[in-house]
């Protein structure tokens, strides 16, 4: 092991260097991530208290459609772009995509559109990394680094997790690999990210601790049971994006995608007669957590209503969407297989979205954050068979795969 002085003082170098930037990093995703989250209360507020603006939803959709069209540019890429460039590290990612992606964002839920709030944060703090970057002239791996840290900033600063905001900057460019070297980063990142969202008056939502769930084994195999269905809706929520991305493809003109995207929106809800499933849905999961209870095929509409949102191009995340679907299934297979519905919401909270992006170790940790470690063991159960399960193909699919999940032979 080399111990020399040149060794020595280059590591604590280096461990500056990266403390610096990933603390800018954190202030410029954080202080974005609190513009967010305080004028996305306000839009979910408006649109609550005027059910008619649900009826201007095409009328937006073809709004945002044209703003992109018309001026998007490379920051039409979105979330792909940015986890292409931690491989390609090639061209820049536009500063333009931080106040399209948050206009565009706001615009979907304060019109009603289904949608979330991970891949607004993820965009803008990837496209403020990329900005700053330029600015102090980093190049080549120093670049990529900027960008996992601007990941995992606003993965932290949205949510206000910034253990698994860590370690989802790390683990979600490549399926079966975790980038240690964003380490310092990272964490820095995701530790000041929060910290500047919550100077700022930004709030989160908060949950209730699990109650203690014993590890039997008859526990364990109805936990690994429920994993399976949680993986295998992940595929749908999947498929489901896929498939109407495939078919809105047909229309020549990109706007008018998100114009009959709001039209399938409105009758859906007027269908189902509620708009339950609208914006972000928290009320959702936190009666689903709380073993307050919802209706059986909650998730299913969800699903359908943010796979119809985002397929046809409307702004926004598709975690929160997945929390949604994740808890409020979790409550009812709770409830048909004998297990505490609330756990089981709790577990498929993360879950889905383990299996949906292929970050099971970031969505375990999340899962302790928000619920407490009462259910760390089940947890680690529910998400490691869902990621299994759900296949190699996920919401971000520019990502890589370095280990496939199962080998079927050598």
């Amino acid at each position: 092991m080399n111990f020399s002085p040149d060794y020595v003082i280059g590591s604590i170098r280096l461990t500056f260097k990266w403390i610096f930037f990933g603390s800018m990093v954190g202030i410029l995703a954080g202080s974005a991530s609190a513009l967010f989250l305080i004028t996305l209360d306000w839009a979910t507020s408006a649109r609550l208290a005027n059910d008619w603006l649900l009826f201007l939803l095409p009328l937006a959709g073809l709004g945002v459609g044209w703003m992109y069209h018309r001026y998007g540019g490379r920051a039409k890429g979105g979330n792909a772009l940015v986890i292409d460039e931690v491989h390609l590290n090639q061209d820049r990612i536009p500063l333009r995509m931080t106040p399209f992606v948050l206009a565009g964002t706001l615009i979907t839920h304060l019109f009603g559109g289904s949608a979330g709030r991970e891949g607004t944060a993820i965009q803008m703090g990837a496209s403020l990394a990329d900005t700053a970057r330029r600015v102090f002239g980093l190049t080549g791996n120093d670049r990529r680094l900027m960008l996992l840290a601007g990941i995992s900033g606003g993965f932290s600063s949205v949510f206000g997790t910034p253990i698994a905001g860590f370690i989802f900057g790390m683990e979600v460019d490549t399926v079966g690999r975790v980038r240690y070297e964003g380490i310092i980063p990272c964490l820095t990142s995701a530790l000041v990210g929060d910290w500047v969202t919550r100077a700022w008056g930004a709030t989160h939502s908060h949950y209730p601790l699990a109650s203690i769930i014993p590890s039997t084994p008859d526990i364990m195999l109805k936990m690994a049971l429920a994993g399976v269905i949680f993986g295998l809706t992940s595929r749908l929520f999947v498929l489901g994006i896929k498939t109407v991305k495939q078919v809105l493809s047909r229309i020549s003109y990109p706007p008018f995608r998100p114009f009959i995207g709001g039209v399938l929106v409105i009758g859906m809800t007027l269908i189902i007669g509620t708009t339950d499933y609208s914006g972000l849905s928290l009320p959702l999961i936190q009666n689903s957590v709380r073993g307050e209870g919802v209706v059986m095929f909650a998730f299913l509409f969800k699903l359908i209503m943010t796979v119809i949102t985002l397929g046809s191009g409307f702004l926004g995340g598709e975690v929160t969407p997945l929390f949604v679907i994740g808890s409020t299934l979790g409550y009812s297979l709770g409830l048909m297989v004998g297990l505490d519905p609330a756990v089981v919401a709790m577990v498929g909270f993360v879950a889905v979205f383990a299996a949906s992006s292929n970050t099971p170790i970031a969505c375990i940790f999340m899962g302790i954050e928000l619920f407490g470690g009462n259910i760390a063991l089940v947890t680690v159960v529910g998400c490691m068979v869902a990621y299994l399960i759900s296949g190699h193909e996920g919401i971000y699919h520019t990502q890589r795969i370095e280990t496939r999940k199962i080998r079927l032979s050598e």
